[in-house]
């Protein structure tokens, strides 16, 4: 893919020392990944990549945010987000797929693109369950009027062992 190769380092060309690239990333960049778990975002990478003789190591500092769907409310919201990491690149034939933080380039590359680090990165940095965040008095950011019918619909303990399910459980100690 064309649109990919915005984000091929050719790291071949470079002195030793470091050197910084920045991405600003948006829905064109999610796009170029099927099924992607992101569809909306405003994210800030800078990539520090500091080549030595022997191996090269990539600091990634990724912030912004991402849209997101509320599991509470089902409204959208944007989601602060932000990650940092640190890669290892290595050149040789060896690909021990123990080491995670280590990725293997064959001898003869002469770049790394970046992009499956950045979405992937991108997507470890949402958190698993998806609120509005709190305001400033505490109080969350979720339609008022969700939340209204959710606690209109929901059942209570009480009704719950109204003894219904008594003869349920019986059955089942029974065998």
């Amino acid at each position: 893919m064309e649109k990919l190769s915005l984000y091929a380092i050719a790291f071949k060309s470079l002195k030793e020392g470091k050197h910084e690239f920045d991405y600003q990333i948006g829905p064109s960049f999610f796009e170029l990944f099927e099924n992607s778990l992101i569809d909306q975002a405003d994210i800030q990478v800078r990539i520090t990549l500091e080549k030595r003789s022997s191996y090269m190591s990539l600091a990634l500092v990724l912030k912004g945010t991402v849209r997101l769907t509320c599991d509470r409310c089902l409204e959208l919201y944007d989601q602060p987000v932000k990650h940092n990491a640190v890669l290892i690149v290595k050149s040789g034939e060896g690909n021990n797929e123990d080491e995670d933080e280590v990725i293997w380039l064959h001898p003869e590359d002469y770049q790394l693109n970046v992009a499956q680090i950045i979405y992937e990165y991108s997507c470890l940095s949402i958190p698993l369950r998806h609120v509005h965040p709190s305001g400033k008095e505490g109080q969350h950011g979720c339609n008022p009027e969700m939340l209204r019918k959710i606690n209109e619909y929901r059942v209570s303990a009480a009704a719950e062992n109204d003894g219904r399910w008594d003869q349920l459980k019986n059955l089942l100690n029974n065998n």
